[in-house]
């Protein structure tokens, strides 16, 4: 392929999705929302051809970020697959304090091209919000609409409980969520918000 004609490419450019903030970070719409009876599954529990009682299930990512890159850097590959669900939370892509700022803003800027890309193709999502250090906020909740449903993980954020609530307050404060999809077990001092808490273990088929 030539120079020009690959550099105009969308997989290239990424640039066929309105964006929000500074960074112009892709926009997920807020979606019209069913969580009664609903049960969710890893990503790496999905099957190509899955059992029709699976269709009925959302999909999360809060996995090692390996076993789902292909579905930002090849995004075609599993959309017949993911297409099966009702559900889709975005890719919870790292934004580990210690990565420089520009990887974690590329981190929250491929996780709402997932689900822009997704809702493209007539897929029901829900932007999964992470955040890292304070100056994350900055870009951490840009391209995800008021008062939408979100999600949050909380693998991995026992340890470091204090600065997790106090991104998960500024989350709150700057999207107002209509509901938190909550994967893991929530800290207390998250229960006066809207949860849905979804467990963990229970979302592996092995």
């Amino acid at each position: 392929m030539k120079s020009y004609a690959f550099r105009n490419q969308q997989r290239f450019l990424r640039s066929s999705f309105k964006g929000d903030g500074r960074w112009d970070i892709p926009i997920v719409r807020k979606q019209q929302i069913k969580l009664s009876n609903i049960n969710f599954l890893a990503f790496n529990s999905t099957r190509n051809d899955e059992a029709p009682m699976f269709r009925e299930f959302a999909v999360h990512f809060f996995v090692d970020d390996n076993r789902f890159e292909v579905v930002y850097s090849q995004p075609d590959k599993n959309l017949a697959k993911l297409k099966q669900y009702k559900l889709l939370l975005t890719p919870d892509f790292s934004l580990y304090g210690e990565m420089q700022p520009w990887r974690r803003i590329e981190s929250t800027g491929k996780s709402r091209w997932c689900g822009a890309y997704w809702q493209s193709n007539g897929l029901t999502v829900v932007p999964t919000i992470s955040w890292s250090t304070p100056e994350s906020f900055d870009y951490a909740f840009d391209g995800v609409e008021k008062n939408a449903y979100v999600a949050v993980g909380m693998i991995g954020c026992k340890h470091s409980k204090r600065s997790f609530l106090k991104g998960f307050d500024a989350m709150c404060e700057r999207i107002t969520p209509e509901c938190i999809i909550c994967v893991g077990e929530p800290f207390h001092e998250m229960e006066a918000q809207p949860l849905y808490t979804v467990s963990y273990v229970n979302t592996w088929r092995f």
